[in-house]
């Protein structure tokens, strides 16, 4: 007796999976702005400037790597965190009032 699943079924199984990781990306992204804000809050309470250059080209490096090492592609990873980055700063400035 075969017990084979049918294409459709493996596609659904899939795409199930991505389903969760995809909420799970969204789960960690907001938890990530959650304290980047509270960053950009202690930063304007202390007139600190938004945007720190120099962690910025860290975290990229770093995160180049890791992407390495996970085998995926890190010129994505890159273009990932800069968004990432981008979105943090406009926070930062708007914690400014």
């Amino acid at each position: 007796m075969t017990t084979d699943i049918s294409p459709q079924e493996q596609l659904l199984a899939i795409r199930a999976s991505i389903d969760n990781f995809d909420a799970a990306l969204i789960h960690i992204l907001a938890e990530r702005f959650r304290k980047t804000k509270e960053v950009g809050a202690l930063k304007a309470k202390h007139d600190l400037p938004p945007s720190d250059p120099a962690r910025e080209g860290e975290q990229i490096d770093r995160l180049r790597r890791l992407a390495e090492r996970s085998d995926l592609d890190p010129d994505f990873a890159e273009k990932f965190l800069e968004f990432v980055i981008r979105e943090v700063i406009q926070h930062h400035h708007q914690a400014r009032g």
